[in-house]
This record gives structure tokens, sequence and C-alpha cells, in this order.
């Protein structure tokens, strides 16, 4: 049995710490923050009548191609069907137009998957505001995407995969779409990851493009749990604590002085980088080079209640916003809205007059009020075409995991969950 330190308690860290300590290693886990979770976790606010609260750094959902996280937070104890709102993928917008899938059963949705997934073309045709030539340029251009196995020219992007689409399926569907997986502006993303994650979702996995929407808050979600399992396992966890120093040892690794068979790194990459610095540069520029995207999250508060626990709104510079989620119909107070930006470049003043001012006119709702403005700065890398991503081996006995590691998927939970199990597997 080796001795483990996991270097960040994020979602990655946690996935990983979970798979290590599952195959017999002895594991500790440093976490800078106070809490778990990284980029998707808990915190505290108030209500404009004063009442507490605590929201997420950020509103994220997970689809049902979210296989392995799935399979982890059930391992650690999370029950999905109490902790997630499982919905049809729905692009409505509050005037009533946009695509909705319909809920197959699931022996149908199962059998049709791998040939043409009938969810979505039940959807596809049902598409309100769609004229006949938008439903057969999307049903075209998918059907070709499945017959050259959704793979594409590596310096493609989303936008030139999109280009035999009209501007309303760009405007209301894939547009969307490439925001929310890959955080980058469908000009810049990457053509071949947009197809990785369409392919999961819509043909390889059953239930796959079903929204996964969050009850509960993001630590409770995994992180949390997660924690507790490591603990009663025997684990190591400590949060407050920011690893300073990282150095060779014999065969193994010191951290902060301590000795350790095997290292994972699962920082943010800037720590990640800072950590390897000296023993490999190589890859530590290669971490340190990546450009990143924001995210934010504009909470807001007043008498709404939507007619979905989620809605695309109609977004353009001024009104910046692609999504606002109901949290009163997910668990949280009722009134409370958020208001999602991907891709986010404005400061949080302008970003925020922006987003009330477009959801009062959008949703209808004059009486909002702004309770809190949450931006991530650097919360995903820039999914770009040609994307060099460093490598989960960084030297012998250290390992990095982290949605920004080399993989098929963007910076997702997913590729996160992905990449930790992958690095614990790697440990042996």
């Amino acid at each position: 049995m080796s001795t483990v330190a996991v270097v960040g308690g994020g979602w990655a860290g946690m996935a990983c710490a979970v798979e290590a300590a599952r195959a017999g290693h002895s594991v500790t886990v440093f976490e800078a923050a106070r809490q778990w979770g990284g980029r998707a976790r808990a915190l505290s606010a108030t209500l404009p009548d004063g009442s507490p609260l605590l929201l997420d750094n950020g509103q994220h959902i997970l689809i049902g191609a979210y296989t392995e996280t799935l399979a982890l937070m059930a391992r650690v104890g999370v029950d999905a069907g109490a902790a997630l709102q499982r919905i049809p993928l729905v692009l409505r917008f509050p005037d009533g137009g946009g695509l909705s899938l319909p809920q197959l059963p699931h022996w149908l949705d199962r059998a049709t998957r791998r040939l043409a997934p009938l969810d979505v073309l039940a959807g596809v045709l049902a598409a309100r505001g769609w004229s006949w030539r938008d439903k057969l340029s999307l049903l075209q251009t998918s059907t070709r995407w499945q017959r050259q196995g959704f793979a594409c020219a590596d310096t493609a992007t989303v936008a030139d995969l999109c280009s035999t689409l009209t501007p309303r399926v760009q405007a209301e569907l894939t547009e969307p779409l490439c925001l929310s997986a890959l955080n980058t502006p469908p000009a810049e993303a990457s053509g071949q990851v947009f197809l990785q994650v369409l392919a999961d979702a819509l043909f390889k996995t059953p239930g796959g493009s079903q929204l996964l929407l969050p009850r509960v808050d993001l630590g409770a979600l995994f992180p949390d749990a997660a924690d507790r399992w490591l603990r009663q396992h025997g684990a190591r966890t400590e949060t407050g604590r920011r690893v300073r120093t990282l150095a060779r040892h014999g065969a193994g690794w010191q951290v902060d002085g301590e000795p350790f068979d095997r290292v994972v790194l699962a920082c943010p990459p800037w720590e990640a980088a800072r950590l390897a610095a000296d023993e490999a540069p190589h890859w530590a520029a290669a971490a340190g080079a990546l450009a990143h995207e924001a995210i934010a999250t504009v909470y807001l508060h007043g008498d709404a209640v939507l007619p979905a626990p989620m809605l695309a709104l109609r977004s353009r510079d001024d009104a910046p916003a692609q999504f606002v989620f109901d949290r009163g119909q997910l668990g949280g107070p009722r009134g409370l809205l958020a208001c999602v930006i991907s891709a986010s470049g404005a400061d949080r003043e302008q970003l925020q007059r922006q987003v009330l001012a477009q959801a009062r006119q959008q949703l209808g709702q004059p009486d909002l009020q702004v309770v809190l403005t949450v931006v991530e700065r650097r919360a995903t890398f820039a999914c770009v075409p040609g994307l060099v991503r460093p490598l989960q081996a960084v030297a012998p006995g250290l390992l990095a995991c982290g949605d920004y590691v080399d993989g098929a998927y963007p910076a997702t939970l997913e590729g996160a969950v992905r990449s930790a199990i992958d690095a614990a597997r790697a440990l042996a």
C-alpha cells in the first residue's frame, strides 16, 4: 500500500482520493480553501429580507451522459434521485419558442440510440417557431456529423461545423449548447470537442441528453459526501491547507516536507504549474500557458415563478445571460433566480445592470432585485481547436488530474471526474 497526497479538494481531487482509497492506498487530501468543491462549491448569501441562504459559486448542471460522475456520487452515498431533478433537454425561451426533447420510455430510448435518437427527431419536428427549413437544416447537418463518426478536422471551430445551419437554429440551439458545454464562443470553440459531447449525450448514452438540475448546494452534491466517505475509510483530509512546496524525496515526494510515495496535483492549473515549476518545468509551462474563460452567475429575487425550472434567454451584447434557473423549483426559496453568463467578459457592475434589465424585460418581472453576483474569472480553460493540454504524467510518481488535463471532454464536472479516475488508476 502506497501513501498518496492529493493536492486540491475540488471535484477532481475528491474523486481521485475516493478511487485511490478504494484501491487500497493511504490517502491524504490538502485543500487550500475552508470548504470542499473548488470551482463548484457552496457559499453563504442573504436575501433582500435578511434571510440567510446557501448559494453556489456558479449555477452548474449535469446531464445524463455524466455516467462516471453519477456512479461516483452513488459510491459515496449521494442519492442522485433526491439530489438532482431530471428533465428532458429543454431550450425553451420565455416567449415559448425553442426546442424541447420528449421523455421516451427507457427501453425505446435504448433501442433507438445508435440509429436516429427518436427524442431528438421528435424534438426537432416539434420545435416552436422553427420553419421547415430550420428543421431540415438541423436534421441534415446532424446526420452528416453522425455519418462522419462525430469527427472533424482539428482546426475546425463550432462555427465552421454549424455553417450549414440556419441562423435561427444556430441562435437557439448550437450557440447555447456550445457556450454551456465548452464555455467558449462558437467562433473560437473546438469543433471536435463539441462533437464528442454531442455524441455522448445524444447517441451513445440512453437518457444522455437529459438535464440533471441540482436540488442541493454543490458541496452537498458530492465533495462534502466524499469527505465523509474518505474519513470513514481512514483517509486524512485537511481544509485551509495551501501546499507551499513540492520536492523529490528519494523514489517519492515531499509535500511541505512530509514524505509520500505518490502525489496527485488536483488543484487549478496555475497552482499545479507553481508547484511543478522546479521539478517539471516543461509540464508547468504547458499548464501555465492555458487561456481561461469566465463564468458569471447573477442571483435575482422577486415574485417570479418561471414556467419551468430552466429557461433559455435571448442573448446579445447588452443582454448577456444565456440561461435562467428558477431555484424556487429546485429546493431554494420562492422567487430566487440564477442567471448564467458563459464566456463572460464584462465587469461585475456592468454585467449586473445588464442582466437585471434583461431578466426584467424577457421574464416580465419588474420587481426583481440583485441578491449576489458571482464571477469566476478563470472558471474554465478556453476550449479552442488544436489545443495542447497538459498530460496526466508530470514526473515519475507525480500525476495531475482535473478538467484541463489532456482528454476528450471540455471543462465540465464529468471531465474532471474522468480525469481523476484515470489518475487514480495510474497510481499503480
